[in-house]
């Protein structure tokens, strides 16, 4: 391989169909709709399309409808575990990820419907079936929450 044939990742993407073979979640708590981009071992992208018919409009806020940032940040992590069985080829999928911490936790804006969130994930390292990450959610380009947070692979 010559200097400029640098060996790069493959970069897979998963819709909802393969989102849902590879993590357990389901309506009303799948948050990510997409994955546009995934480096094995390193990070990906997801999409989460916010619209009013999400339950959790009905009580936060009635008048003025905001997606709870908790929520937000449990759309990296199910970005993060998109990640995680993907570099794992497959072995953890179905399996059950739980948050061990979530750190440095930023809420930027508010989220409204109608938005479309972009949710980077990057993977800082990772021992046995513990990972860490770091997430960042963007509305157009407008980072609306960050936080680093690591998660245990568990079976069901």
């Amino acid at each position: 391989m010559s200097e400029l044939e640098v060996a790069r990742p493959a970069v897979r993407s998963a819709d909802i169909m393969r989102i849902m073979e590879l993590i357990p979640h389901r309506y009303p708590f799948l948050l990510i709709d997409r994955v546009e981009e995934i480096v094995v071992g390193e990070s990906a992208v997801g999409v989460k399309n916010v619209t009013i018919n999400e339950q959790f409009f009905q009580g936060h806020f009635p008048r003025q409808p905001v997606m709870p940032g908790v929520l937000i940040v449990e759309a990296m992590a199910q970005t993060a575990a998109v990640l995680v069985v993907e570099t794992l080829d497959g072995e953890a999928a179905g399996k059950l990820v739980y948050f061990m911490t979530i750190d440095s936790a930023r809420f930027r804006k508010p989220v409204v419907p109608g938005a479309t969130i972009k949710i980077h994930v990057v993977k800082e390292r990772n021992r046995r079936n513990v990972w860490k990450f770091r997430g960042e959610a963007r509305v157009e380009g407008a980072l609306v929450a960050e936080a680093k947070f690591s998660a245990m692979i568990m079976d069901d």
